[in-house]
């Protein structure tokens, strides 16, 4: 067993797949593999998720050091979102999942 932030988990695979869980920290994650992103672009880009869930999901991979917000000292503020080297090292890893279901699943997925 491993314990992480009070929580048991059974195994490092399940530790790492806790910090990716959810319809969108993954997606997130992905789409910031392309640069940074300001909040309404990221919503714009991930269709259908609310500015709720939004910013829950990139606090929650904040507090993970899986991205990290940069607010520009500018009137109004501009905030963009960026990956973290952390979060940079996990992206092969979501894109091998990406590439898998692209395969796999051809016929269900609609670009």
């Amino acid at each position: 067993m491993i314990t992480y932030h009070d929580k048991s988990y059974i195994c490092s695979l399940d530790l790492g797949f806790e910090l990716i869980r959810g319809k969108w920290k993954a997606v997130i994650l992905c789409h910031l593999s392309d640069g940074p992103k300001r909040f309404l672009e990221l919503q714009r880009i991930t269709k259908g998720i609310s500015q709720k869930v939004l910013n829950e999901a990139l606090r929650q991979l904040e507090e993970e050091n899986l991205l990290q917000k940069y607010i520009y000292p500018e009137v109004p503020p501009r905030v963009e979102y960026s990956l973290t080297p952390k979060g940079i090292e996990l992206v092969p890893a979501l894109k091998i999942i990406e590439t898998w279901a692209k395969k796999y699943y051809p016929d269900e997925i609609k670009e």
